[in-house]
């Protein structure tokens, strides 16, 4: 079995590696006036637990749980979603505190000035009482370490019954469903577990474990429908001495939390636990990295690499245990299991870059989404905490499988990987939402009469999966399904309409839909069907959509009249009047951010078009607009990201930018070369090969690209391949104040 992430990390780091851990900013994108919804958690490497604050809950400001400007804390709870636009996690709440809270009101005011987050721990000094939390964490474990003021106290809410939840009909005392928990004999652990049901359906187990045995409990009382104990608990400390707390979680069992616990930590040094989470920071940030950039460049380079690799989360146990997408408790093949997929985003950029600098971990990224396909019989659309929410639309794990497969990974096998993308495809599932493949096989697309809404996103993102499966039938030689995959692939053009050079919405019969806005902002048809319309886009509009052709650049160029033609209609994007119309359908439209004109780079559906300049002849638009975006966009403040960061993809935009090179079409390995925005990049990929990136002559002035070398020859391709990077070598661009 190969080594874990963490593991490799830490070795790295002990060789010697920088601390590069200082120069991230983990506050980057919490803000609550831009919502990026990261969370400054203290987490490692693709752990489980992420412990950190919580600031808030039920509303969309509060998908991870926190933001930056909130004064006060409700407490620190065990895991948290970084950057997604629906909130959930939050298990397992502890708030240390002392005295009796008026009407158990048992927040905490935060000092602003003591707060402090950096990777692998955070802390924080509750005014009002008198406590400072630190905590830490590795892989399974959250290690925390309270120190109270002298002659109070020392007092510690447990509460099982938080959680970071959606707002309307749901409440904190209606999500526990059913509970069962105990303070062990000796005072030293307090063990439980609850079914959780929200966002998400699934089961949590913890244990927490003291320092210093228990000298008083109580259990709060319980109000109408709540199933779960809220434990006061009280200890006796001598003055100056700290209340150490350690909680694993497990998603199977009471045993597995508690072997967590023991494989984890075995001791109480919170400032070995502490080193050792940044060690294994320090050795992935080393995969990548940056020089050349001013200090707030470099800030938003590292904390973007650092928030690339909070997650995918290895839910597995110390045993390899963990529970499937249907609750079933299964043995990870390779002992690790992974969840936190946010695939609608991140195969766009995240997973082509992991295949780069962590490659060790591809091959279980990919069992993870086989292990989902034995279990549901097709691919996750999405996977948090081992469930599939369905939330979005396409079927992206085929992408990451399939561009798996095309990069050489091996570690999976490919036969059953293709059953798994072609099953996903075509088979359709009792449960699954957004499927209707009838539609596709009859008439191409999907016709905005028949679904409920996001016809022509649905089209076109399929479209795309279904192009990754042609690519796979092929190279095993599956020439029906080729030939299947061939002509669905191609649904795209139906939906394109010459006349407006817009991807737009069709009926059955082939009718344009009428009237037609494109700055119309839609998403799923829930809102619009009370409405009476039935909007064609998901998360966006036509502007944003009609470049959504990842897989064949080159033929939008072609649809769009040709280069110049192509490189107009860009224009016009960036000069359109930045106006979301809505038609009054609500507060859904609030993940279309960082708008240029209609462009929005707070949405994954525009990250790749500034690239397209290039593919339509215009390298030098796509330096100017690489340049403004990377500058408009990022900056080392909490506000410092535009949209959700969506579990690193938007941190990925800009890794890829600073780097010169993008996954337009993010499977098979063709990066899309634009404008480098750092002077100089290295990106580890292990086994001593190394591929330099450098940009002779960079500066404010020097954006636009000269020319490029590979390994000292002329490189004239548009594209970079995946194979060139992988062997390792160096890409050398040389800048001027203009294209010539």
């Amino acid at each position: 079995m190969k080594a874990s992430v963490a593991a490799v990390c830490v070795l790295a780091s002990l060789c010697g590696v920088a601390d590069l851990a200082s120069r991230v900013n983990p506050f980057i994108g919490t803000s609550n006036r831009t919502n990026g919804h990261t969370h400054p958690a203290a987490c490692v490497p693709f752990g489980f637990v992420q412990a950190g604050p919580d600031t808030g809950t039920l509303d969309w400001r509060h998908c991870s749980g926190y933001a930056y400007e909130d004064a006060l804390v409700y407490g620190f709870s065990q895991n948290h979603l970084s950057g997604t636009g629906c909130p959930s996690l939050g298990d397992v709440l502890l708030q240390p505190f002392t005295g009796q809270p008026l009407d158990d009101d048992y927040r905490g005011a935060k000092d602003f000035a003591s707060e402090k987050a950096e990777p692998g721990y955070y802390a924080v000094a509750l005014t009002n009482f008198g406590v400072k939390a630190e905590m830490t964490a590795s892989r399974r474990v959250a290690w925390y370490r309270f120190a109270y003021p002298k002659g109070a106290k020392a007092r510690l809410l447990v509460d099982p019954q938080w959680g970071i939840l959606k707002g309307g009909t749901t409440s904190l005392a209606d999500h526990i469903r059913q509970y069962a928990g105990a303070l062990s004999a000796d005072g030293l652990s307090l063990a439980g577990g609850f079914l959780h049901k929200a966002w998400l359906e699934r089961e949590v187990h913890f244990v927490v474990s003291f320092s210093t045995p228990v000298t008083g409990s109580r259990i709060i009382a319980k109000k109408p429908q709540e199933k779960a104990d809220r434990y006061l608990l009280d200890f006796d400390l001598a003055d100056g001495e700290p209340l150490l707390v350690k909680v694993a979680i497990s998603s199977v069992d009471g045993d597995g939390a508690a072997r967590n616990l023991a494989a984890d930590a075995r001791d109480w040094n919170f400032d070995a636990a502490r080193r050792r989470a940044r060690e294994a920071w320090n050795g992935v940030l080393s995969r990548a990295t940056a020089r050349g950039l001013t200090e707030e460049q470099e800030t938003i380079y590292y904390t973007a690499l650092y928030h690339a690799f909070v997650q995918p989360s290895d839910m597995a146990d110390a045993d390899g245990r963990f529970r499937d997408a249907r609750g079933k408790v299964q043995t990870a093949r390779t002992g690790r299991h992974y969840t936190s997929l946010s695939l609608w985003d991140t195969f766009r950029a995240c997973h082509p870059l992991y295949t780069l600098v962590t490659a060790e971990a591809v091959p279980d990224f990919v069992e993870t989404l086989l292990a989902q396909y034995r279990s549901l019989g097709y691919l996750p659309v999405m996977s948090y905490f081992g469930r599939d929410p369905q939330s979005m639309i396409g079927n992206h794990a085929v992408s990451v499988v399939v561009d798996a497969y095309l990069k050489g990974f091996g570690g999976f096998d490919p036969e059953e990987a293709f059953k798994a993308v072609d099953a996903t495809l075509s088979v359709d599932q009792p449960e699954k939402r957004k499927q209707n493949w009838h539609w596709l096989d009859k008439l191409g697309y999907y016709p905005s009469d028949k679904i409920e809404a996001e016809s022509i996103s649905r089209t076109l993102e399929c479209g795309f999966d279904d192009w990754c499966a042609l690519q796979m039938a092929e190279r095993l030689g599956k020439k029906d399904r080729a030939a299947y995959y061939r002509k669905r692939a191609e649904g795209y053009r139906l939906v394109f309409d010459k006349e407006t050079r817009f991807f737009r919405g069709r009926d059955a019969k082939g009718r344009w839909d009428s009237p037609f806005d494109p700055c119309q902002i839609g998403h799923d048809g829930k809102r619009y069907k009370k409405l009476g319309l039935n909007n064609p886009y998901t998360e966006g509009n036509a502007w944003q959509y009609t470049w959504h052709l990842l897989q064949s650049p080159e033929t939008l160029v072609e649809l769009m009249g040709g280069g110049e033609a192509t490189v107009s209609k860009l224009d016009e994007m960036f000069a359109t009047r930045s106006e979301k119309t809505t038609a009054q359908a609500g507060s859904v439209f609030v993940d279309v951010t960082g708008l240029w004109g209609q462009y929005a780079h707070g949405n994954e559906p525009c990250h790749h078009v500034a690239w397209l300049y290039a593919c339509a002849g215009r390298p030098d638009r796509a330096a100017e607009r690489l340049r403004a975006i990377s500058r408009r966009f990022y900056t080392a403040g909490p506000d410092g990201l535009c949209g959700n960061d969506d579990c690193g993809q938007m941190s990925a935009w800009y890794l890829f930018a600073c780097y010169g090179f993008y996954p337009v079409n993010p499977c098979g390995g063709d990066f899309v070369i634009g404008a480098p925005q750092a002077r100089e990049a290295t990106l580890d990929m292990g086994g001593g090969r190394k591929f330099r990136i450098v940009a002779n002559g960079l500066s404010e002035r020097n954006l636009y690209v000269r020319s490029v070398r590979l390994n000292g020859k002329p490189y004239g391709a548009r594209v970079l391949k995946y194979a060139d990077i992988k062997r390792g070598g160096e890409l050398a661009f040389e800048m001027g104040d203009s294209a010539r």
